[in-house]
């Protein structure tokens, strides 16, 4: 996948090592959104630590364990998707998403991660696409129930963040669902 086109204006690309700074000044220009659900919103805080986290994506690509793509629109970095799990042996992925206020509301995210589990199930054979969310994210809810997902169930007090425990919901669909 070079490009996909997911709206007037907008493509969903590989996010690579080589575009550093402009994830960077992303991250800078959204750090206080982006840090409410995603650890990583503190960690990127230059060019040299988008760098490396770009490059461990990059790297995870090269050994088939997970990707990273970037949301493009109107030419400006507005959004990012991600296979924070993809593991082609047991033929599961997890899907992680983020995205800049003013890019909300048009169905980007949906239109995107449908491309990728459409990707992922027909292309690369995975059996089963998860989504996972901190339970009041409820967008990140809306958009699972949106592309179908089922919700398997809640991990309650899974996730350590910001000193404070949180439920993560998780959701999936299955290859059969999905082709159907």
């Amino acid at each position: 996948m070079l490009a996909c086109p997911l709206a007037d204006g907008a493509e969903l690309r590989p996010l690579e090592p080589w575009q550093a700074a402009e994830f960077a000044a992303y991250t800078d220009r959204h750090r206080a959104h982006l840090r409410e659900w995603l650890p990583w919103a503190d960690l990127v805080t230059d060019e040299g630590s988008a760098r490396a986290f770009l490059q461990r994506y990059a790297d995870r690509q090269a050994a088939d364990d997970g990707r990273i793509y970037g949301i493009w629109l109107d030419g400006e970095l507005a959004g990012g998707t991600v296979f924070r799990v993809f593991d082609p042996q047991s033929g599961s992925c997890e899907i992680g998403v983020w995205l800049s206020p003013e890019a909300q509301g048009r169905g980007l995210i949906t239109t995107a991660v449908r491309h990728m589990i459409d990707w992922a199930v027909r292309v690369r054979g995975m059996r089963r696409v998860e989504w996972r969310n901190a339970r009041d994210n409820t967008r990140s809810s809306a958009v699972a129930q949106r592309l179908g997902m089922r919700r398997d169930g809640v991990l309650r007090e899974n996730f350590l963040f910001r000193g404070h425990r949180h439920d993560v919901e998780i959701w999936s669909v299955l290859d059969h669902e999905w082709r159907s």
